[in-house]
């Protein structure tokens, strides 16, 4: 009993020392206070002491909150609804006879007003097929919207929509100064739950969800606030209250939120507005190389001490790079004042220039910093290339101007079987192989990558469009 009651002594002047040291060393915590529902109805307090001192942290902020910047967005994101024609067989009879009917169906997402005369911003696969585009904005007016352009790249489209009235819209603000770190909001209508902002942080930029297997490489701003079906073509906001991005996707086992989510950095998606009002048309600035991004591996196949970079091992003919002088064997350390330590760096930010922007490049050669300034060169600097003997090249400008948005045009087909098997000559333009959509000369040498070039394996449809913008598709039986 006697060293029980020793025990209990020893224990409350330990204590008493605790809370002096406590006293002593912990001077002026900030409360933050959190709490939590309980089944009873009640509210538990948790009360957590911050040091700021030993912290190191430098914020003078003691709470956070949003809601004059929710306030002040929210009015600006609308609600899509996308109303499109499905072709569908409604019996086998059907199906035998090719008789097709067709029905409604029916998509959401949103949008964001970036003028106040009803210009809208949001994603292609928004309205994608769109046979009406309604919106429906923050006070429950109905608007029939006009989409004006987009780019499927990008996955960026505009739409107009006519008013008498002002409406509230929003300001872009500069993606490139956004920092990994950064408070955010997502401002949305997730499950058609309209007008609903969610808070995060910048997790990672110049995120690229695929690696380019499919020829289009991405530049996503990632951020850990939640997104989910619906937000798609919604504002990502700082604390400004400024758009820096366009929320676009999520990575899911399940198809709804599970910690990340990504938006095209608004310095790309206002580029490609302003294309698409001042021209019809996005215009894309080129530098005219190619190569890999670097890391210690490759850097010693190379035999440079760079692990940092992008490896230039091409440099395409009349180019603004080659014309600045480019060469193989270059390393890009820096574009624009921007660090270039990936592919997906180097390619979002030339999604923001144009043919005959001037741009600042870094580069290191044989251990020395070269400082160079390169004049971007438009598509027709791309080289044709060669699949299945056929010479595949970008779509010329006459081609975009009479509505074609994307494919590889055919220059010449020295592919007999399909030139008199299929009728398939020159001036038809590519637009999907097998499963892979066709949009470029990019996605031509991607899906060499992935299938190689044998043609009677490796073909089993092919989707055209005709110089008359026909539609048909080539189907391989082998």
């Amino acid at each position: 009993m006697k060293n029980y009651g020793l025990f209990i002594l020893s224990a409350l002047f330990g204590g008493m020392i605790a809370l002096g040291g406590y006293k002593v060393f912990f001077e002026n915590p900030i409360n933050i206070t959190t709490s939590s529902q309980q089944p009873t109805g009640s509210a538990m307090v948790v009360p957590t002491n911050f040091n700021r001192a030993i912290s190191g942290v430098t914020t003078n902020a003691t709470t956070i909150d949003f809601s004059e910047v929710a306030e002040k967005t929210i009015h600006a994101v609308v609600h899509v609804k996308n109303t499109s024609q499905v072709s569908t067989y409604r019996s086998i009879q059907d199906l035998f006879n090719n008789r097709q009917s067709f029905r409604e169906e029916v998509g959401t997402g949103s949008g964001v007003i970036i003028s106040p005369d009803g210009y809208i911003i949001t994603n292609t696969h928004v309205i994608d097929n769109a046979s009406n585009i309604q919106i429906t904005t923050e006070d429950n007016k109905i608007y029939e919207a006009k989409l004006m352009g987009y780019d499927k790249n990008i996955d960026i489209a505009l739409l107009k929509i006519q008013t008498n009235e002002d409406l509230p819209y929003m300001i872009f603000g500069d993606s490139d100064m956004a920092k990994v770190g950064e408070w955010v909001l997502a401002v949305g209508n997730p499950f058609n739950l309209n007008s609903t902002v969610t808070a995060g942080i910048i997790s990672a930029k110049s995120r690229d969800l695929n690696g380019g297997y499919d020829g289009n490489i991405q530049a996503y701003i990632q951020t850990d606030a939640a997104i989910n079906p619906g937000n798609s073509g919604g504002a990502l906001v700082n604390t400004n209250g400024e758009l820096i991005g366009i929320n676009s996707a999520i990575t899911s086992m399940t198809g709804s939120y599970v910690g990340y989510s990504f938006a095209v950095p608004s310095n790309i998606a206002r580029k490609v507005v302003e294309d698409l009002i001042e021209f019809g048309n996005v215009r894309n600035g080129i530098l005219g190389v190619s190569g890999r991004a670097l890391n210690s591996a490759i850097a010693d196949s190379y035999g440079i001490s760079e692990t940092q970079g992008f490896y230039v091992n091409e440099v395409e003919n009349n180019s603004g790079a080659q014309k600045a002088g480019l060469k193989v064997g270059d390393v890009i350390v820096e574009v624009g004042g921007l660090k270039i330590s990936k592919f997906s760096d180097l390619k979002g930010y030339l999604n923001s220039k144009r043919p005959n922007d001037l741009v600042s490049v870094v580069i290191h050669r044989n251990n020395k910093k070269i400082d160079l300034k390169v004049k971007l060169s438009g598509e027709e600097v791309v080289a044709p290339e060669q699949l299945w003997n056929m010479e595949l090249s970008e779509l010329p400008k006459d081609y975009k101007e009479s509505g074609f948005s994307s494919g590889v045009l055919i220059k010449k087909n020295a592919n007999s079987k399909l030139a008199n098997e299929f009728n398939l000559d020159n001036g038809y333009v590519i637009t999907r192989i097998n499963d892979m959509v066709i949009r470029n000369v990019s996605d031509i040498k991607a899906f060499k990558s992935k299938y190689g070039d044998s043609f009677t394996e490796d073909f089993r449809r092919i989707e055209v469009l005709s110089p008359q913008g026909e539609k048909f598709s080539i189907v391989s039986y082998y």
